[in-house]
Parts: C-alpha cells; sequence; structure tokens
C-alpha cells in the first residue's frame, strides 16, 4: 500500500486485500470509479450445475434446460444497475483504494 493510502486510513484496500475480502463474501468498490453504485462481488457460480435458459441456449446451441455446471466468476454492477461478469483491468489490479462497500 503506498504512503498516500495508508494517510487515508485503513478502510482503504490494495486488491490483494480485496480479494481475499471478495472470497469471504464481501461487496467491494473502489474510490476512483465515477459510477455511483458501481461494485465487485464473487459470484459462487453453479457447480452442480443448473438448466440453461433460453438466452444461453440461443448463445450456445445447447439445447434450453440442459444442466450445465457454471464456475465461480467476478461480477460487477454498473453505474446503470445492470449486472455484467468482470475481469480486472491494469489500474484497477494495482489500485490501492478498495472500499469494502
Amino acid at each position: 500500500m503506498s504512503e498516500q493510502a495508508a494517510d487515508r486510513g485503513p478502510e482503504f484496500l490494495d486488491f490483494s486485500a480485496a480479494l481475499k475480502a471478495l472470497k469471504a463474501g464481501a461487496c467491494l468498490t473502489r474510490a476512483g470509479w465515477n459510477g455511483r453504485g458501481m461494485f465487485v462481488v464473487r459470484q459462487k457460480g453453479y457447480p452442480d450445475g443448473i438448466p440453461i435458459n433460453a438466452n444461453t441456449a440461443e448463445a450456445t446451441g445447447i439445447p434450453q434446460g440442459t444442466l450445465c455446471a457454471f464456475l465461480p466468476y467476478l461480477m460487477m454492477r454498473t453505474a446503470q444497475g445492470d449486472f455484467v461478469p468482470w475481469t480486472i483491468s491494469h489500474t484497477d489490479v494495482l489500485a490501492d483504494d478498495w472500499v469494502v462497500a
């Protein structure tokens, strides 16, 4: 953590600590994100499988209702209130302004 982040207080995390918090079930955001209401969570996935819906069936060509396992992933709530699977950017992974939301 940088000296600047340390001066702001213990509530700010680097991504290493943020990832541990995500794995423990926390909801995280960044102080540096401009969009209100944005956050990241760990979606546990569906290791035992769930029947795929019509959208997934159309996208994959797998028949609707087929039982498919889904691995865990990170999911973001966007500033518009939508949810999307999330892949971290270079700036996010090196940031030290992560906050438990």
